[in-house]
């Protein structure tokens, strides 16, 4: 089996077959396990060795497939799935126009299959999960029947923020009996009180982290034997973090079936997402049929981003950083740094954030309230209100660790500054997927790195990995 490609315009009404590429140049891939895919605009979409139902043209010679144009709204693509008070709720948030992960994931996953969504930061993957969650559970039924894993505390109280938006009542219809109920399990939170809550009276949607899952799990506080829905967010992040994939794998392998629930993966980046797939099947973390949505496969960063560098000395890395604040004035900001090593620990030094924490709250004098920070040291309260701040005050400037790269959603943030290059292209990537996130907003949002240079070299393998280019700045 090869892989095949279209290259669909809608503004053009027929399609175009584009190179077959031969089986044997991806010998792997002859597996029928693995999967066939083809790109559609920028989109990219992977199944499985297909049978009958499926809805793709699949040979071994070059292939047209005739594109349907989707459902023009997430009303009628949600239509005879999602309950309508659901609907009335997406309409009341004002979530209309579906987005690219949307249009192309809900049909496949209200017909039953897995999925991984692969798709930029702030595409819509979260909304797309949870329609399908409200397509399947019950409010009649008093047990778990979705689970929702992320890898941060943060992440958590976001999706379980738009979790609960949507299971709200709509405006002027009081909901009469059981209501949707969604559990925040997340480390540091109060177990104690979820534990009875959990034992008395199941919540219907439960998002949770690793640490605090696999506690309840171990003490069979809750089973998962009534699991309509699993969905592990930040996939990438989960197998690659080696305090959390022998976890995840149970979870997916021994504490609940495959047969008996729908899986769904989400991500901004999976690398090597071919052998992905293929794992997916041969460990029997999903089904065979799994749909693999790749949504904008040739840019993975967003279009609305610019990228800046300045290169300058360590010790002027302070100054220029508040040059450029006060340059650009941005309204809502993220500035990255590392996370302290062990090394500097040891000697006594202060970490990245909190020196530049002191330095602004220094330069800006009285407007230094404005400044926030987010580490992994502070506890789970303190960061918590300091997100819950940012959110209310929408013009601060949040000093953070990687923390703050998945699952922070502060659609005003216009700026990202890199005081720390990352560890990696898809902690660059992440990073930068704070900015632009106004859902449909074209907005101009900048990501700038101050590097000394040395540096520049990383900086310039992560624009190959990702297809973007730096603009120098002098100051």
């Amino acid at each position: 089996m090869g892989i095949f490609c279209i290259n669909h315009n809608p503004s053009i009404t027929s399609t175009t077959p584009m190179k077959t590429i031969s089986p044997n140049f991806f010998p792997h891939l002859q597996n029928p396990n693995f999967g066939s895919s083809f790109n559609c605009r920028n989109r990219h979409l992977s199944t499985t060795s297909a049978p009958s139902h499926i809805p793709l043209c699949v040979s071994s010679h070059a292939t047209t497939l005739k594109i349907t144009e989707p459902a023009s709204t997430l009303q009628e693509i949600c239509k005879g799935h999602v309950p309508e008070h659901i609907l009335q709720r997406l309409r009341e948030i004002g979530f209309v126009e579906p987005t690219d992960v949307q249009k192309e994931s809900l049909p496949y996953l209200f017909s039953g299959r897995d999925g991984i969504l692969h798709a930029q930061t702030g595409s819509g993957k979260t909304l797309a999960y949870l329609l399908l969650i409200f397509s399947l559970i019950s409010v009649q039924k008093s047990a778990v029947q979705a689970l929702i894993v992320v890898p941060t505390r943060e992440l958590g109280i976001q999706v379980t923020k738009v979790a609960r938006m949507l299971a709200a009542s709509p405006s002027g219809l009081e909901s009469e009996g059981r209501k949707y109920t969604v559990m925040a399990l997340l480390d540091g939170g109060m177990l104690k009180r979820h534990k009875s809550w959990l034992k008395a009276e199941p919540p219907t949607i439960v998002v949770a982290t690793m640490g605090s899952l696999c506690l309840m799990l171990e003490k069979k506080v809750f089973s998962l034997e009534a699991l309509r829905v699993l969905v592990v967010d930040e996939v990438d992040f989960m197998f690659n973090s080696s305090n959390q994939i022998h976890s995840v794998k149970k979870l997916l392998t021994l504490y609940s079936k495959i047969s008996s629930r729908q899986t769904v993966f989400a991500s901004a980046s999976i690398p090597q997402h071919n052998r992905f797939v293929a794992d997916c099947i041969q460990q029997k973390w999903t089904k065979r049929d799994v749909v693999h949505v790749h949504v904008n496969a040739i840019d993975p960063m967003p279009s609305c981003l610019h990228h800046r560098v300045v290169i300058c000395s360590k010790n002027e890395r302070l100054q220029v950083l508040l040059t450029l604040l006060r340059k650009d004035g941005p309204k809502c900001a993220i500035i990255f740094a590392n996370e302290q090593s062990e090394k500097s620990k040891k000697a006594g030094n202060a970490p990245s954030t909190t020196s530049l924490v002191d330095f602004l709250i220094a330069s800006y004098g009285n407007d230094g309230s404005e400044i926030q920070l987010l580490e992994e040291d502070m506890n789970f309260n303190s960061r918590a209100a300091a997100l819950s701040e940012l959110r209310q005050r929408g013009d601060c400037l949040l000093v953070a660790t990687d923390i703050a790269a998945r699952g922070v959603d502060l659609p005003e943030t216009t700026h990202i500054y890199n005081f720390d290059l990352p560890g990696s292209a898809v902690d660059y990537l992440h990073r930068a997927g704070r900015a632009g996130r106004k859902p449909f907003s074209k907005e101009r949002c900048i990501v700038t790195n101050i590097v000394v240079s040395v540096e520049r070299f990383v900086l310039q393998r992560f624009e190959n990995e990702l297809v973007f280019q730096c603009e120098e700045l002098s100051l």
